[in-house]
């Protein structure tokens, strides 16, 4: 069992992937397994086969708010936080992480692999030529941090439900220590597909869902760490833009296109009111 490192793996609605993830690394790591979707099969079978495994259900207060009540838990030097849909992350791709840190003398706030099936055009990566690269941001996927220095920064900004809340500690994280992508460990990340879906209509639900927090979230990012002024004029545009394609697709009778971007025009107005995010299914 490794003395150093904890593995955090944050689960909703995903129990094929966590109990293929856990398998190959069990009694190799200390591991958390956090899951705010009250999934009991989940429970039963972990208590079952994998009794070491520290398992908690936890209220669905976003994926921040879960990596920081996991993180209380944590006793080793440094702990990592991944995914249940990453594919890839062996002992060996693990303990590189712990020898980066090594080398870096622990002056980083947060290390990453590369991904090795991400889209350039939304993924920015740094020179794959290059071992330890320093990068603004790491992607929330998976991370690698020293637990004493996580704590120091108090961790993610529990008022992101989902996404922007790992570029925003990264953001706050790099005026400290910079963050690193480690070349060397190379994994895969399927996007979307951590989370069940039963039929079409959840799969339909839980995309406006994601672009009412997206849009939600990118606003008081922006707001938080750039001011209100620069967010007001940067956000405005999109505001009419989204207004646009509203009545466009009600003209054109798209009522699904429509949806989605009344979920936008929902999801930015209420950040921009100062509204908590509050959107969740039911």
């Amino acid at each position: 069992m490794n003395k150093d490192i904890t593995i955090i793996l944050l689960a909703h609605k995903s129990e094929n992937l966590v109990m293929k993830f856990i398998k190959n690394i069990y009694n190799k790591f200390q591991i958390i397994v956090i899951d705010n979707s009250n999934d009991l099969n989940l429970k039963k079978k972990i208590d079952k086969f994998y009794p070491n495994i520290n398992f908690k259900i936890v209220k669905n207060d976003g994926y921040g708010s879960a990596i920081n009540y996991a993180s209380t838990f944590v006793e080793t030097e440094y702990f990592l936080i991944s995914n249940p849909d990453i594919e890839g992350l062996t002992e060996t791709n693990i303990n590189e992480f712990y020898k980066s840190a090594k080398i870096l003398k622990d002056k980083f706030s947060s290390l990453g692999p590369r991904y090795i099936n991400a889209n350039p055009k939304s993924h920015v990566q740094s020179d794959e030529n290059i071992e330890i690269a320093d990068m603004k941001f790491i992607s929330g996927a998976c991370m690698f941090f020293k637990t004493e220095i996580f704590k120091s920064l108090e961790g993610f900004d529990e008022n992101f439900f989902l996404y922007f809340e790992e570029s925003d500690f990264c953001l706050r994280s790099y005026r400290i220590n910079k963050n690193y992508q480690i070349n060397k460990i190379r994994i895969n990340h399927y996007v979307g597909t951590s989370v069940s879906i039963k039929n079409e209509n959840e799969k339909k639900l839980l995309e406006k869902l994601y672009t009412w927090h997206f849009v939600w979230s990118k606003y008081y990012y922006y707001k938080k760490n750039y001011g209100m002024i620069y967010s007001i004029i940067f956000f405005v545009p999109i505001v009419l833009r989204t207004l646009f394609r509203i009545l466009f697709y009600t003209l054109t009778k798209n009522y699904e296109k429509r949806e989605k971007f009344i979920s936008r025009f929902d999801g930015l107005i209420t950040s921009m009111k100062g509204l908590k995010s509050y959107k969740r299914l039911k």
